[in-house]
């Protein structure tokens, strides 16, 4: 008898269009949602979405569209509390904010007023804790229905495409009586899967660290006074401190592996170094394989790769050229994950050439590319001499092709899975190389014969011949390799 596989957990996607965000961006951005929820283990079965001229305060969506929310997840569509409701002219006036943002999302909501200028948001903290009596119809979409779902258990997940704040998150549970994930929580625990070398973790779990430091909640009765934890302090304090202490050890172990990989790229230092950058599932591992023949992992999934690969280019060519493979990029990218990484994405800074790799299947490619030109300007590594190439062609009719031929003249149309593209690639970065390249002779003295295998390794010896002062040869290389070697043999 076959077995059956466990049902996936279901999940509703939850998004807001704020103004300037034209719908096909919007609906890639709940597209590559999608994909994040699915790389996470959940399957989406419906889809929650509203046009804003910003996200509500204490809930993301407004009371109609909340309704509807909860409707999917069995919720109420209201928050409870414990607490007494209490009169206040605070509320008052939170509330008649309330009722002017749903009046201004129904107008957001029609044709003619789709462009309008965003308010600046507040953030005002948590909401009150008395009851919440929703209006159902007061922001609802104009003529719009209840958003369909996938025949079968209901979802027990929501997730937002947007990061939420503490109080926004715990207003949404309360609202929808299940789960509720933000996009940069979702990425997050999708690296913290994922994360594989010692050193991915320990970027990861920093992250993930600083993501949950603020989102920690006071257990019941937490605000009282623990007895026997020490000095009185209180469980979510101690919890804060004990995340306060992992962090800092973190980060001295992750000070540790920097200072020996900075070495190891010192080592690196007078050697072609291609970094291939891009996108999440653009290709790059694909690409890493077909370049270098090392058996990285290829996966049809978002940030399947986490850990950067250095390996040569094959078949090896002299002086050799060595390939990484870098961390992908996405949209709305947590800034705890950047920094993270940082070390990772030094690999990018301190290249030779940057492969710039766009998956030109997908209709959303230059917005990706705007993605990954961005994080590189903010490490710097902009300055570092690149080529664009647009992978998956294969995926496009001739016109597609032709299209961004002309649109990009200098770019180069490849897919990775055709062996006469990666030798044209091939070709394309040796000659990169080579148009920087310069000749010069170089003595190796008898005495120091058993060096001359780093002459072979960081140059092409074009011809070599023997006097009585020891070889003489005629090399090819890198201006700042041929000075590194020349001084080596004369000391």
């Amino acid at each position: 008898m076959a077995k059956t596989l466990p049902e996936r957990p279901r999940a509703v996607l939850v998004g807001v269009q704020l103004p300037g965000v034209t719908d096909e961006a919007h609906a890639a951005d709940l597209a590559e949602l999608k994909r994040l929820v699915h790389t996470l283990g959940f399957d989406a079965v419906a889809t929650v979405s509203q046009r804003r001229q910003r996200l509500a305060t204490g809930t993301v969506l407004g009371s109609g569209k909340l309704k509807e929310l909860a409707a999917l997840t069995g919720g109420s569509g209201v928050i409870p509390s414990g607490a007494q409701s209490k009169t206040s002219k605070a509320r008052e006036k939170w509330e008649a904010e309330s009722e002017s943002e749903d009046e201004a999302s129904d107008a957001l909501n029609a044709p003619d007023d789709a462009g309008a200028d965003a308010a600046p948001d507040e953030d005002d903290g948590d909401l009150p804790d008395a009851d919440m009596a929703l209006d159902t119809d007061a922001d609802a979409d104009t003529g719009a229905e209840a958003p369909a779902i996938e025949p079968g258990p209901r979802p027990t997940v929501v997730v937002v495409d947007h990061e939420l704040s503490p109080s926004q998150l715990r207003n949404l549970e309360r609202a929808t009586g299940v789960q509720v994930l933000d996009r940069a929580g979702v990425i997050v625990d999708i690296f913290h899967r994922h994360a594989k070398s010692h050193e991915a973790r320990m970027q990861v779990e920093i992250a993930r660290l600083n993501y949950l430091a603020p989102r920690l909640r006071e257990a019941p009765g937490g605000r009282e006074r623990q007895q026997g934890r020490g000095s009185g302090d209180s469980a979510l304090e101690l919890d804060r401190r004990r995340i306060r202490d992992r962090l800092a050890e973190l980060r001295e172990g992750l000070a540790a592996i920097q200072k020996d990989q900075d070495q190891r790229r010192y080592a690196r230092r007078d050697q072609l170094r291609v970094a291939l950058v891009g996108y999440t599932n653009a290709g790059k591992s694909s690409l890493m394989r077909a370049l270098t023949g090392s058996a990285v992992l290829v996966a049809d999934q978002l940030f399947a790769t986490l850990d950067t690969t250095v390996r040569a280019m094959q078949p090896e060519t002299r002086p050799r050229i060595l390939v990484s493979d870098t961390v992908g990029f996405i949209q709305k990218l947590p800034h705890d994950l950047v920094a993270s990484f940082r070390s990772t994405l030094d690999e990018a800074l301190e290249a030779s050439l940057l492969l710039y790799v766009v998956d030109a299947s997908d209709p959303t490619w230059a917005a990706q590319l705007e993605v990954t030109r961005t994080v590189l300007r903010e490490i710097g590594a902009d300055v570092v001499p690149g080529k664009l190439l647009f992978n998956k062609v294969d995926r496009l009719d001739e016109a597609a092709q032709e299209a961004l031929r002309t649109e990009h003249p200098e770019a180069i149309l490849l897919s990775a899975h055709r062996p006469d593209d990666v030798a044209l690639l091939r070709r394309e970065i040796i000659a990169f190389f080579e148009a920087s390249m310069v000749e010069a002779d170089l003595v190796i003295p008898y005495a120091r014969q058993a060096r001359i295998g780093e002459v072979y390794e960081h140059t092409t010896v074009v011809s070599q011949a023997y006097d009585e002062m020891g070889s003489r040869l005629r090399v090819r290389g890198l201006p700042g390799a041929i000075a590194r070697l020349t001084r080596s043999f004369q000391e």
